[in-house]
């Protein structure tokens, strides 16, 4: 994009990845303020049992990624044609929206639908802003675009969600939400003033985007997503009970605890963007494989305040390691769709987000205890890491993802 001074490049590229700051807001401040919204949203329930109506709010999380599997394929298919920058805008201003509506909501029921309604556009915001970040970095560069969008969540893992969730706990949920969908306005006028409008690659289109779930390959990759990934979810939903009523420390201890999850996010997505680019297949199976080994790590370690914080950051750095190479894995079984293979990755991970919180729930719910949903990790860990094997068997000769042409954007 050599029209594109390096100075509005970088400004461009850092707006995205606000936009994905953003999106780790308020994805992962719910996590750390589970108990909080529990006890105002449900409190009969809190009151009976604590740990069931936790278990209960967990729905926050769940209903969240629902709405980006729904969103994100329909979102992908219906904007085809649309400039990446037009489509980027709009889903920006759905999620202040959809999140100034879940702060404001008076119930649990519609709370959950304001939830909803922000999480439609969650899984093609990553697919348009990544797709566009890779663009403006250049050819074979897929890997770092969507590691520089992601890079954005993983910094609000490190310091935002700790400060939101200590404004949540300090003013209340619905205050944190109201300064979540303050970050999303500031992103959207950030990229309206610094992101050159790309034009749709040519010939895009509704079917030709549907057209990539013809393929075999796609739905596995998916399914290696789906559920590998919940095995980080399994664990990261539940990591306030276990850091107050596991490890005993106080809940002012939830917003650290989160913070070094967070670093070790984004340690893991840098490393596993650039491993990405030279080889994508050896990352899918050493990200999983250290999934495995960390998540039962800390099943062992976490009932001790040193254990949970060397656990979590660990926790965190592999499953984001292995974060851009499913990326780019769908995006390369899917090169004739390239936004629908983003997007579907984004729902494939909510998939596991859902599940991840959904099966930790259950398991403590039924009286196991808040460290069973680690071993629930491990499980969906290796079942992702047989069933990337099994891709990666049936699919040898996958090529790289061949980047979106586009015309040049106007000089500035």
């Amino acid at each position: 994009m050599e029209h594109l001074t390096s100075g509005r490049r970088w400004a461009a590229l850092l707006a995205l990845a606000l936009g994905g700051f953003g999106l780790g807001l308020t994805e992962f401040v719910a996590m750390g303020l589970l108990p909080n919204l529990a006890q105002d949203l449900l409190p009969t329930e809190y009151a009976h049992s604590a740990a069931d109506a936790v278990a209960k709010a967990g729905w926050m999380i769940s209903i969240y990624a629902l709405g980006v599997v729904a969103g994100a394929p329909t979102i992908a298919a219906l904007t085809a044609r649309w400039p990446r920058r037009r489509l980027v805008v709009s889903l920006l201003g759905l999620f202040v929206v959809g999140t100034v509506a879940s702060a404001l909501a008076p119930t649990f029921e519609l709370v959950l639908a304001g939830r909803f309604v922000a999480a439609l556009a969650h899984g093609a915001y990553f697919g348009a802003a990544g797709l566009l970040a890779a663009a403006m970095l250049g050819p074979g560069s897929e890997g770092k675009g969507f590691a520089l969008v992601l890079g954005g969540l993983t910094a609000a893992n490190v310091f935002g969600v700790p400060l939101i969730t200590g404004l949540g706990q300090a003013a209340g949920w619905r205050v944190a939400y109201l300064a979540v969908a303050g970050v999303f306005a500031l992103t959207l006028l950030a990229v309206l003033a610094t992101v050159p409008e790309i034009p749709a690659a040519p010939g895009g289109s509704p079917r030709s985007e549907l057209a990539a779930f013809r393929s075999p390959h796609i739905w596995l990759a998916a399914a290696v997503a789906a559920i590998g990934f919940g095995g980080f979810f399994a664990v990261n939903s539940y990591i306030a009970p276990v850091t107050t009523h596991v490890t005993g420390l106080s809940e002012s201890a939830v917003p650290w605890v989160l913070a070094v999850m967070g670093l070790g996010m984004t340690v893991g997505n840098a490393v596993g963007g650039v491993a990405a680019d030279k080889n994508l297949r050896r990352s899918v199976l050493l990200g999983f494989t250290a999934m495995i080994a960390t998540i039962a790590l800390f099943g062992v370690v976490s009932r001790h305040p040193a254990g949970l914080f060397l656990g979590a950051f660990l926790v965190g750095a592999a499953a984001l390691f292995i974060g851009p190479a499913l990326q780019a894995r769908l995006i390369a079984v899917a090169p004739g769709a390239q936004l629908m293979g983003a997007a579907v990755n984004q729902s494939a991970s909510n998939v596991a987000n859902s599940a991840g919180a959904a099966l930790g729930g259950a398991v403590i719910a039924a009286g196991w205890g808040y460290l069973s949903s680690a071993w629930i990790g491990v499980l969906l860990a290796a079942t992702g890491l047989a069933l990337a094997v099994v891709s990666f068997r049936l699919d040898p000769g996958v090529p790289a993802p061949e980047p979106e042409r586009h015309p040049e954007p106007a000089a500035v």
